[in-house]
């Protein structure tokens, strides 16, 4: 169950904290727990592990927070925040969806800046954050087993990050992720082997994922449908 209808401030502050980290997010920490512990959207435990993640960010060196957010996001499609990779991978369905992505914003007055890409996760909950409650829930929920995928992947490397994207589940309607402590976070995006990594790879062919199937007015559907793997 919801402890409230997310609202707005809800979506923009994990998108806040799942943005590449630098000086103005880690002096804001203070600010950021204020807005947690008063945001009513999340329950009891999503609002504690949120801060944990906080103190995560306080008590680490800028660059260590740099170097480990590259290693976790920016190497492999299993952690990556971009939404397409979990489906398109580098595919040519992967290039029209992000127009058609664009699009879907630009119907909502939301422009990008240069250099952002549409299906980077941030950028979507920033999107999520300019529609009605109802809607963004929903749209929300077509992501979760995309969500679902990069929390449990990123809980078993023990990163602090896992809190982050684990508490949009219940925000989806899919109910809390059962985290373990995230003790060495700091290890936590060092790479796998190749074959863990082509494991994962071919564990998300399996399922097919949809999202933003459904229509919306003047606007051509965006379906997320899986890569499969080679036969």
């Amino acid at each position: 169950m919801f402890a409230a209808r997310p609202q707005p401030m809800t979506y923009r502050l994990v998108a806040s904290l799942l943005e590449y980290p630098d000086v103005p997010l880690v002096e804001a920490v203070h600010e950021l727990r204020a807005i947690v512990r008063s945001e009513r959207a999340f329950g009891a435990e999503a609002r504690e592990r949120l801060e944990r993640f906080i103190d995560y960010l306080g008590s680490r060196d800028l660059l260590a927070l740099q170097e480990n957010y590259v290693a976790l996001f920016d190497r492999g499609r299993a952690t990556s925040l971009h939404l397409f990779e979990h489906v398109h991978g580098e595919s040519r369905d992967r290039g029209q969806a992000m127009i058609d992505l664009v699009q879907t914003y630009e119907k909502h007055g939301m422009l990008l800046q240069p250099g952002q890409l549409p299906d980077y996760l941030p950028v979507f909950l920033e999107y999520l954050s300019i529609l009605e409650p109802n809607e963004a829930r929903a749209l929300l929920a077509e992501t979760t087993a995309i969500l679902q995928s990069i929390t449990a992947e990123l809980s078993r490397r023990n990163s602090h990050y896992a809190y982050v994207i684990g508490a949009l589940l219940p925000l989806a309607g899919a109910g809390g992720a059962d985290l373990p402590d995230a003790a060495h976070d700091d290890d936590a995006g060092k790479p796998h082997d190749k074959d863990h990594l082509q494991a994962l790879d071919a564990a998300w062919a399996d399922e097919p994922v949809q999202f933003m199937g459904a229509e919306r007015p003047a606007v051509a559907p965006v379906e997320f449908h899986p890569r499969r793997a080679p036969r």
